[in-house]
């Protein structure tokens, strides 16, 4: 069940010429802060965790996207700043956002911030749209610097899922321009377009870039980004699994070891061309266990009072 908290720290505001609006989203013990151009750090929130702090804000809030349809391209990334962006509207409550953002006249991004099918995940449903009037290749970036308390800028970092059809870059590099026709270098070797586990401990986080071929005029594509965290790796790979997940990256603690504790910090995507990771079914709770061995005994009971009457 996905469960929506409202509180005085959630900000909405809706978007005026030359003021920046910001919506806090929040769900359950996790809020993700959006900023008007659809980057995280809206209400300098970006990915936290009630308990354990944030994961992405304690240095650079270095987060963002870019788009481009052939050889356009926009960005927006709190810290690195914003290129051949526009806002056509902003709106939000503490349950979702909604970011409307034109890139040029080439590319319309629309970005919805809400609920998705695991309460420890806030999805963003994005739609990139052709209103160029000429068909092009669309791509679209993500960039994310893992700041993972309580090691700070000391982090662990995994990747996963690359092999997906449209996954056309990935590494390490959350410092990344997210600019969808420039490749950044890797922070770490053994980063780049593959899959790794635990890298680290260092100041890294993850850069994704999809293609989406090529859209007609007037033609859309969308797709889903997740952003939370959980407690435990097995928690957050239970979260992925819920939502559908087929790319993603973890960050964590030096300190968590093979468990994730005390917490891991969860960025992933569906509809990219890739393997769901596989649902996890939840672990019965000790009474759980109790009422289903019980009643296993009484079917063999049953069978066995079958047999002796027969």
């Amino acid at each position: 069940m996905k469960r929506f908290k409202s509180g005085a720290a959630a900000i909405g505001l809706l978007l005026v010429q030359g003021i920046q609006a910001q919506q806090v989203v929040v769900s359950d013990d996790v809020s993700v802060g959006v900023q008007a151009l659809g980057a995280l750090g809206g209400g300098g929130v970006g990915i936290t965790l009630a308990g354990n702090g944030d994961g992405i804000t304690p240095g650079c809030l270095c987060e963002g996207w870019g788009a481009s349809l052939g050889v356009i391209a926009g960005w927006s990334a709190y810290s690195i700043g914003n290129f051949n962006v526009s806002g056509v509207s902003f709106s939000g409550t503490s349950a979702s956002a909604t970011s409307v953002v034109n890139v040029g006249t080439a590319l319309q991004v629309t970005q919805v911030y809400g609920p998705s099918f695991s309460s420890s995940l806030i999805r963003n449903h994005a739609t990139l749209f052709n209103i160029s009037g000429s068909a092009a290749e669309v791509r679209y970036s993500r960039s994310l610097d893992w700041d993972i308390p309580p090691s700070t800028f000391n982090e662990l970092v995994t990747i996963g899922g690359v092999g997906a059809s449209r996954l056309i870059f990935s590494n390490d590099n959350g410092f990344g321009v997210p600019n969808p026709l420039v490749n950044p270098s890797a922070l770490l070797t053994g980063t780049e377009n593959t899959n790794f586990s635990d890298s680290g401990p260092a100041d890294h986080g993850a850069f994704f870039t999809f293609s989406f071929g090529v859209l007609g005029a007037g033609e859309s594509v969308s797709f889903d980004i997740f952003y939370g965290a959980t407690r435990t790796e097995a928690a957050a790979f239970a979260a992925l699994g819920a939502v559908g997940a087929e790319v993603y990256s973890l960050g964590q603690s030096n300190g968590g070891g093979a468990t994730g504790e005390p917490a891991t910090y969860v960025f992933g995507f569906a509809g990219v061309g890739g393997t769901s990771i596989a649902p996890v079914a939840p672990i019965p709770e000790p009474g759980t266990y109790a009422l289903m061995f019980a009643g296993l005994g009484l079917i063999g009971w049953q069978a066995r009072r079958r047999k002796d009457q027969s």
